[in-house]
């Protein structure tokens, strides 16, 4: 349930530094007889004393003794928590001092440009660790203090990492260029054709029967399961009906999980991909007895999205118009559009839109989730060709006009996407190392 720290990876950036801090780890081990097998033992105060000085200075900051034991704590814990061996003691306080200077160089980085997590994205950033572990944010927090951890400790170790993960993509991400050629070889392996597969979630229900059944028997398992598909097909769960189904009539089977089109049961192949969500097959036999499969949900495949093409005209409140005198202009402008002034130049002139106004408020075609909440309840139920009342938003006075709608085949792009972003990652860490290393040489550190 904690934060976990990958202990075994090894930093290679700064090399010179890790050799230079061998003594110092021997001498920290001798000193505060570090006891690893024995899981860092509680020290005497005049060890805890000794702790307190600084190991090394990074940039403007430094690390000290007592954040480097928390540290070494918290690691071996994780290691011993999956099982795996502990490193020598040498090995272990080397890795563990270098990850913490990296760390710290990086988060000096963050201060200087200024990366800020609010609570309310840590909040949400809790609310998705409890979720991944299928709790509450309350039932996550009382299962943290039962294992004997701190809450407000664990937030400040996700606010750490939060801002690691930003410097890191804000500088690393940069220096990642995928070319429509590398895209286009990609998709032409077998990985490439693998990875953007349509994906199914199939939930499967077996009623046995003997090879060897009588006809008789046979029939009577065919006309119960067709009873039991017209209940599901009126609307009935697919699960509840295939769970009430007990005696000589039980099915066996499950959840399938996520399958590309690939690597279904041959027996299903074919069918999968002609049902739609929640959708239930037609009975299948085979040798094993009578098959029922159930869409879960799918994705990848065909991928047609509902587009909007709209314009508009922002007028925002300042020091020199109120916000009623926002609204009132753009009820104005409205008007004026209604009386047959034209909206695009109404649209130059007025729209304090910088990105669209000079393209007579044009914002071309969008689609669910790329506009603001309140701009697109309004332009989803305006009429195309209509010019909406005024809306507020967060950025001010808006009146849109929607221009055309259209369902659009997005499959290609989604393929295309799906690919981009796969070779994006797989050239992240190699960049991500290779920038951990710039940092590390250019840093100025002084391990003591």
């Amino acid at each position: 349930m904690s934060i976990k720290v990958n202990p075994i990876r090894r930093v290679t950036a700064g090399s010179s530094a890790i050799r230079r801090v061998g003594g110092y780890a021997r001498s920290l081990a001798l000193g505060i007889g570090l006891a690893l097998g024995a899981g860092l033992a509680p020290m005497a105060s005049a060890a805890t004393e000794m702790l307190d000085q600084v190991v090394a200075i990074v940039d403007d900051d430094v690390i000290m003794a007592s954040e480097l034991r928390d540290r070494l704590a918290t690691v071996s814990e994780s290691i011993r928590s999956r099982g795996m061996e502990i490193p020598p003691e040498d090995e272990l306080i080397r890795e563990t001092l270098d990850r913490l200077i990296l760390e710290s160089i990086q988060l000096q980085m963050g201060q200087r440009v200024g990366v800020r997590i609010s609570d309310a994205q840590l909040d949400a950033a809790v609310q998705r660790i409890a979720a991944q572990n299928r709790m509450s944010v309350d039932q996550f927090i009382a299962r943290l203090e039962q294992e004997g951890q701190s809450y407000a400790a664990m937030r400040e170790n996700l606010r750490r990492e939060m801002v690691l993960q930003r410097v890191q993509a804000g500088n690393v991400s940069q220096r990642i260029q995928i070319t429509n050629q590398e895209i286009d070889n990609f998709l032409a392996t077998e990985e490439g054709q693998a990875l953007t597969q349509p994906e199914y979630r199939i939930v499967h229900a077996l009623l046995a029967l003997s090879p060897d059944a009588a006809e008789s028997e046979v029939a009577a398992a065919e006309a119960h399961v067709e009873k039991l598909l017209q209940r599901i097909r009126n609307g009935a769960s697919f699960d509840e009906i295939i769970a009430s189904s007990e005696g000589e009539y039980a099915f066996t089977g499950g959840d399938l999980g996520w399958r590309r089109q690939g690597d279904l049961p041959s027996l299903f192949a074919d069918v999968a991909p002609t049902l739609a969500e929640g959708q239930t097959s037609d009975p299948i036999r085979s040798p094993s007895g009578i098959h029922l499969i159930n869409m879960n949900a799918k994705r990848g495949g065909e991928q047609f999205v509902d587009q909007t093409k709209v314009r508009h005209i922002l007028i925002q409140p300042s020091e020199i118009m109120t916000d009623d005198q926002a609204e009132a202009l753009a009820t104005e402008l409205k008007q004026r559009i209604e009386n047959g002034e034209d909206f695009a130049e109404l649209a130059r002139e007025y729209s304090e839109d910088i990105g669209s106004a000079q393209e007579g408020g044009d914002l071309g075609w969008t689609q669910s989730g790329q506009m603001v909440p309140e701009f697109e309840a309004v332009m989803n139920s305006t009429e195309a060709g209509e010019v909406s009342e005024p809306l507020r938003s967060q950025f001010g006075w808006h009146i849109l006009e929607v221009i055309d709608r259209r369902n659009q085949d997005m499959t290609e792009q989604a393929m295309r996407n799906k690919a981009a972003e796969y070779l994006h990652q797989r050239k992240y860490q190699e960049e991500l190392d290779a920038w951990l290393r710039k940092i590390r040489d250019e840093a100025f550190v002084d391990i003591k």
